[in-house]
């Protein structure tokens, strides 16, 4: 199925779906990260191992706020900065934070921590508000291979698996950096 209606594409999810959706700079997948059995049709689909750990996107702060409570003021400060203050230009900010018994043990992988992104991809974001919490985000593409930029690309790699949100993708021309926000080391630059 493919839609341009974020309507449907959150009752996707909603349903224990795979969705297909334009981000920031690459297609992803994502699924309801409560969802353990969609999740791993998302790491079957992926060919990717659980231990590896997978994103979280969320359309406004509000729907991370209780995994900043842990961080110091200092950097909780940046954290929130990073993601309010960029322009739909700039790449988009993933961080590393302290996860909680809240988060799904497959989510983290073999980590302690938790990925989240707040994104400013409009779509991105009404998606994650007509869903009403974050999902998952992880490259549209099968593990090894170059991540989807087009409906085109990521129905090649995944034909009629999954459902598709089609739109445009972000500005930036680069998936989002990856930092921790305990140490403030880069993991991926």
């Amino acid at each position: 199925m493919i839609t341009t209606s974020v309507t449907e594409a959150a009752a996707c999810l909603q349903q224990g779906q795979v969705l297909a959706y334009p981000t920031e700079a690459v297609w992803g997948l994502g699924c309801d990260p409560y969802n353990q059995q969609a999740f791993l049709e998302i790491l079957r689909l992926k060919q990717r191992p659980i231990e590896k750990g997978v994103i979280l996107l969320a359309g406004h702060l509000s729907q991370v706020e209780h995994l900043l409570q842990d961080l110091n003021p200092e950097m909780r400060d940046r954290v929130i900065a990073s993601w309010t203050n960029t322009y739909p230009t700039d790449r988009a900010t993933t961080w590393l934070l302290p996860s909680t018994a809240a988060i799904p043990e497959w989510i983290t992988g073999q980590h302690h921590k938790v990925a989240v992104r707040v994104t400013n991809h409009p779509l991105c974001m009404a998606l994650c508000h007509a869903f009403d919490g974050f999902i998952v985000s992880t490259s549209a593409n099968p593990a090894g291979l170059a991540p989807a930029r087009s409906l085109q690309e990521t129905t090649q790699y995944f034909h009629q698996q999954l459902h598709y949100l089609n739109g445009d993708l972000g500005l930036s021309q680069q998936p989002s950096r990856i930092l921790d926000a305990e140490s403030g080391a880069v993991i991926r630059a």
